[in-house]
């Protein structure tokens, strides 16, 4: 018995990487995959169906279920067809990860149009696509009589939530994603959906460039299996109440992410002056330093 018996799940950019590592593993905890990946180099060119077609050949040989999908997931028409193959191919959609991207990393200053509109559409575009045609599939459903146990796990990144120099595309679609993430689960929780996000750190054709990701001798914390397990629990029943929520996901470690919270205030009973503002700096940062918190990530 596996945790996801009986479900149906769709893994975006899943031909190498977290994504086949996600795919592998829903298809062994008892999913049927719908394995998308448009096949890309990693400077975007080309197009080939293989990597998509060697996982689902992979979880075939497993003894699992699953297809390949070769559309892009910024397409609207593509992404629509994502999710009608799902529903086609295994009768119905339950888990929906997002995990497809591309890097076009440079300084702000030196960024061209479209090296930003690259990364903001295939991330930002392609996560939006893929939920919204998942979540018009749910909500027919729902509307037909019939219950829904939906599952998104979102792919965002601590260059999102911390932010990273030399990703000013990367970090501002990543953190969008998490808002994303939230918006979601707030709006389809009424509908049985659940919505969450992962900032996993592992070896993959994106971070092998930017980190020193040597394998160690013994256990391996860059191996990009080691997302997958929090993933395939996020999309499990034990998971049905966990929504809304942003986790980092490295090597044996899950940290749970809380921000936007306050750290302290000032208030007064009337409107504040430049200089009373300026005579209470002191109070406003008692919480914490008014200075750039340090990007700590330890690969």
């Amino acid at each position: 018995m596996g945790a996801l018996d009986g479900k149906v799940a769709i893994v975006t950019g899943a031909g190498r990487g977290i994504g086949r590592e996600e795919a592998l593993l829903l298809a062994r905890e008892g999913a049927a995959v719908v394995v998308n990946d448009v096949g890309v180099s990693g400077d975007g060119s080309g197009g080939d169906r293989s990597p998509a077609e060697q996982v689902v050949a992979e979880i075939v040989a497993e003894g699992g279920r699953a297809s390949a999908n070769a559309d892009d997931v910024a397409d609207w028409a593509g992404s629509a067809r994502i999710v009608a193959q799902a529903v086609a191919d295994f009768g119905r959609l339950d888990i929906l990860v997002n995990n497809a991207g591309i890097l076009r990393d440079k300084m702000s200053f030196n960024m061209e149009e479209a090296e930003w509109d690259a990364v903001i559409r295939v991330h930002l575009k392609g996560h939006f696509a893929m939920a919204r045609h998942a979540c018009s599939y749910w909500r027919a459903e729902i509307k037909a009589g019939r219950d829904v146990n939906g599952r998104m796990i979102f792919t965002t990144s601590e260059a999102g939530t911390m932010g990273a120099a030399g990703q000013i595309n990367y970090g501002t679609a990543k953190a969008g994603i998490a808002a994303m993430a939230i918006t979601f689960a707030r709006e389809m929780e009424r509908y049985g959906v659940t919505c969450n996000a992962i900032a996993p750190r592992a070896r993959t054709r994106m971070t092998e460039a930017a980190f020193d990701m040597a394998a160690p001798d013994g256990f391996d914390p860059y191996e990009p299996a080691n997302v997958a397990p929090t993933v395939a629990w996020l999309a499990s029943d034990d998971a049905a109440e966990v929504t809304g929520q942003v986790f980092v996901v490295f090597g044996g470690t899950v940290q749970l992410l809380q921000g936007w919270t306050v750290a302290s205030q000032i208030r007064r009973e009337a409107r504040w002056t430049v200089a009373d503002i300026a005579a209470n700096k002191e109070a406003l940062f008692a919480g914490g330093s008014p200075r750039l918190a340090p990007f700590v990530v330890e690969w």
